[in-house]
């Protein structure tokens, strides 16, 4: 990627190429333009990067009038809340997701605690692009606050969510791979207050990966044999900023990121009866659950602050994205690996039984993850082949292009955060999604 990628909710790149220090200062005062007045949280994951680009864009906001906040590391889903509770006017997390070390990003926060909209992020963008007007600093004696401890809040929000004792008499043994991420700072707490036995790998926020970032089958064979190794109940796997959660049974297999929110949905909703949120690339078990429990089930576009302004808009009662994102409202309106793993133990400790067993008690599909490089360009001419070319099919175009059938579906979009197109299917056996994978993957390579 050597070119800066402007999303919805934020900004990724690589440093020193497409992201600089000086761009990310200049990004950061066009967020200061939507806010209202007040001070903005900074916080980041481990990235080496981070620290430069946090002291760049504190120095930014200072010079434009804005107090700040320094939150250090943390996990975005941390920010979300402490925002909140700091009645900060925003916040900006410098992460680059699921990126390899080079990158690094920024996602920004508006005062309610939730990744941006789409309207305020184009505005952002728009005064990025022009940067030719600058705000007068109302004071010259702004300051930057650093917080001792940027984490009791959401360790706080998360244990109320969860019967504590219930959980604590299981005394689960539990390994944790932080991936020397920002989880661990977190997870460790959590985890031990929650009664279990931890082992974490990459407990340290160092960003130095001992595996490639992304929390996928291929990247975690390791630790799957170390939770087999360790006699572990389940394996918790989170991305670098800890938004993101993967999951391992006791015999070492992986169970994956769509079970994460389908197995938070399940438990939830044998609590709560509402309507439920998920996007257009998430597993159909959402769907499934909500029909068995007899709630409105609702699709979004891909991306959290889609999903997000879809809870809000509907009541939703839990939702999130098939990416290993549950999204609790009573915690924050962003997708949180504490809140799975939470919810994931109290279902254990409440149905007495295995993370293996529950899974397998939950509708079975295959779901199949394709990508192939693209630098841009129209899709139009691509997704026309692929609805004639899948004539059978119902077409979608609410992000991208979805084509749904009774028992299957595909889903064909251009990554907002990454020069790729995704290919997504999903069926009842993993050949039949994987041939629409590489079905569609041939019809748009000979389309653009």
């Amino acid at each position: 990627m050597n070119r800066l990628m402007i999303t919805v909710s934020g900004l990724r790149g690589i440093i020193g190429e497409s992201l600089t220090p000086q761009i990310a200062g200049r990004y950061a005062r066009a967020f200061a333009r939507e806010l209202p007045a007040g001070a903005i949280l900074i916080a980041r994951d481990s990235r080496p990067s981070g620290l430069m680009l946090s002291e760049a864009i504190g120095a930014e906001l200072i010079s434009v009038g804005r107090d700040v906040i320094d939150g250090g590391i943390a996990a975005t889903p941390t920010v979300g809340v402490l925002l909140t509770e700091m009645k900060a006017a925003g916040a900006i997390q410098i992460s680059a997701s699921h990126n390899p070390p080079s990158y690094n990003g920024m996602k920004l926060f508006g005062p309610d605690g939730a990744i941006i909209d789409s309207e305020t992020g184009a505005q952002v963008k728009a005064h990025f692009d022009r940067d030719s007007e600058s705000l007068n600093p109302e004071s010259d004696s702004n300051t930057i606050r650093h917080i001792e401890d940027s984490h009791q809040a959401h360790f706080d929000r998360v244990l109320a969510q969860v019967d504590v004792e219930a959980i604590v008499k299981c005394g689960f043994n539990v390994l944790l791979d932080s991936n020397h991420g920002a989880g661990g700072l977190l997870g460790r707490r959590l985890l031990e207050r929650l009664g279990c036995q931890v082992e974490i790998l990459g407990e340290a926020p160092t960003g130095d990966f001992a595996h490639p970032p992304e929390p996928t089958k291929d990247n975690l064979q390791d630790v799957g044999r170390r939770v087999l190794e360790q006699h572990a109940a389940v394996g918790f796997c989170q991305d670098p900023d800890a938004d993101r959660l993967a999951l391992i049974d006791s015999s070492g297999r992986y169970l994956g990121e769509e079970f994460t929110l389908a197995l938070c949905l399940d438990h939830v909703l044998k609590q709560r009866s509402g309507p439920i949120v998920t996007n257009c690339s998430t597993s159909r078990m959402a769907v499934d659950l909500a029909a068995s429990y007899g709630v409105p089930f609702h699709m979004s576009a891909v991306g959290e602050a889609n999903v997000t302004a879809k809870m809000r808009s509907v009541g939703a009662v839990f939702g999130g994205e098939g990416n290993g994102g549950p999204i609790d409202p009573h915690v924050g309106y962003v997708r949180d690996s504490y809140v799975g793993m939470a919810m994931v133990l109290e279902s254990m400790a409440r149905e007495k039984c295995g993370i293996a067993e529950l899974a397998k008690r939950l509708p079975q599909y295959h779901i199949v993850k394709k990508k192939q490089k693209w630098e841009g360009g129209e899709l139009s001419n691509a997704n026309d082949r692929l609805i004639a070319h899948f004539s059978s099919a119902t077409a979608n175009r609410l992000d991208g292009l979805r084509l749904d059938w009774p028992d299957r579906w595909l889903l064909v979009r251009a990554s907002n955060t990454e020069p790729i197109i995704r290919f997504i299917a999903e069926a009842e056996t993993e050949s039949i999604a994987a041939e629409l994978c590489d079905s569609a993957a041939a019809v748009v390579a000979s389309s653009v």
